[in-house]
């Protein structure tokens, strides 16, 4: 972590910046949303078994190739471009035309 002071170098007003503001969360070497996918697959394999086993492993491996091939939030952007999701403070993608 960086150290910035206020003051002219005076140790008064120190304060700590992180090294990566935009980086998720991890848990051991999984980020969240990986690490949700697993926990929530491994629930259904729990409850229902059978295929949902199967896909507990192929799954998130299919997820982490895409996920690295391409850049952050394109799951969250093709979301929103099949409408499934709206971004905060924007029109629906299927607006045709709107006032700004």
């Amino acid at each position: 972590m960086a150290t910035l002071t206020q003051n002219g170098g005076s140790n008064s007003g120190t304060f700590k910046v992180p090294q990566h503001l935009h980086k998720q969360h991890q848990i051991l070497f999984f980020e969240s949303d990986e690490l949700a996918l697993i926990v929530i697959l491994f629930m259904f394999a729990l409850i229902f078994g059978y295929i949902f086993w199967l896909l507990l492993f192929a799954l998130p491996i299919g997820y982490f190739k895409v996920k690295k091939k391409f850049s952050r939030g394109v799951l969250r952007h093709m979301l929103y471009v099949m409408g499934l999701i709206s971004f905060k403070g924007t029109p629906n993608y299927f607006e045709k035309k709107f006032n700004e």
